[in-house]
């Protein structure tokens, strides 16, 4: 599903449109509509989504299958994601919990392209929304969520690229505005909102926390240290838990340590090449 880019894109899908049951390229009203136009199309009874900086490790598909079968129950599964860099290098190993909807209200958040669904509970969810352009498929795991249960398989199923172009980089403080918008979402769906009340401080310093931590990629150290502070106050135990990263923001806020965060970056990096050295 293409969105009319001029980029080379089109020339590239043709090249293997003997390997696609179908293809689109045109004007859309942004990611999700061209996501959910693939969903109409598809026809399976699991269905997942890949962007195109992202790839799946090998091996993937089967496992979410034969996972999705052995749990009847289950309504999605994920794996664990590798983070790579614009040259296909490993820069960070994301490992993610057993987690069911009350983490996800809280903003535990999943790695998308390593997510597949029953198309089942896509359907009793609805498709992405076209009103959410940044943390579109947390809102949607949020609705699936709601249908059954989550499995989490703890293996890497997908790699995906963070460069300085990437959305979560470019537009790091539209992803914070939209986990307000969830928050404020939460409390008025009838699946959530009871959760939602009961749960509201840890929901919310979630929220603050996911914004800092965006913020803080994006370059914006002073920000992402405030919204840190506003996670601290409603839930400290949560709040603390990305403590470096706070202390970091702290320092960066006053000081220029672009080259003691090139080497702290080169650490990370080389941990995880360690780890997984094949990206």
């Amino acid at each position: 599903m293409d969105g009319g880019s001029t980029d080379g894109s089109v020339e590239i899908i043709r090249a293997y449109a003997d390997r696609l049951t179908g293809w689109v390229s045109e004007p859309d009203r942004g990611q999700a509509d061209g996501i959910n136009k693939g969903f109409r199309k598809a026809h399976g009874e699991i269905v997942a989504w890949l962007n195109s900086d992202d790839v799946y490790q090998p091996g993937t598909v089967s496992k979410a299958v034969a996972a999705l079968s052995d749990q009847p129950q289950a309504v999605m599964v994920y794996g664990d994601v590798i983070s790579m860099d614009g040259d296909g290098k490993v820069i960070n190993l994301m490992r993610y919990g057993d987690w069911g909807l009350p983490d996800l209200m809280r903003f535990e958040i999943i790695g998308q392209p390593a997510v597949f669904m029953r198309q089942s509970a896509l359907e009793q969810a609805g498709l992405l929304d076209l009103d959410y352009h940044y943390l579109l498929d947390h809102h949607l795991w949020l609705r699936v969520a709601q249908q059954g249960a989550m499995l989490h398989v703890p293996e890497f199923w997908a790699s995906a690229r963070f460069h300085a172009g990437a959305k979560n980089r470019a537009h790091a403080a539209e992803f914070g505005e939209e986990a307000y918008r969830i928050v404020d979402w939460m409390l008025t769906d009838p699946g959530l909102s009871d959760l939602a009340l009961r749960d509201f401080k840890r929901i919310l310093s979630g929220a603050h926390r996911i914004n800092a931590r965006y913020l803080l990629d994006g370059g914006l150290p002073r920000q992402a240290f405030a919204a840190y502070l506003q996670s601290v106050r409603m839930f400290p135990r949560d709040g603390l838990r990305e403590w470096r990263r706070m202390g970091f923001s702290a320092i960066s806020s006053v000081v220029n340590i672009d080259a003691i965060k090139g080497m702290y970056l080169q650490k990370k990096r080389q941990r995880a090449e360690r780890e997984h050295p094949n990206g």
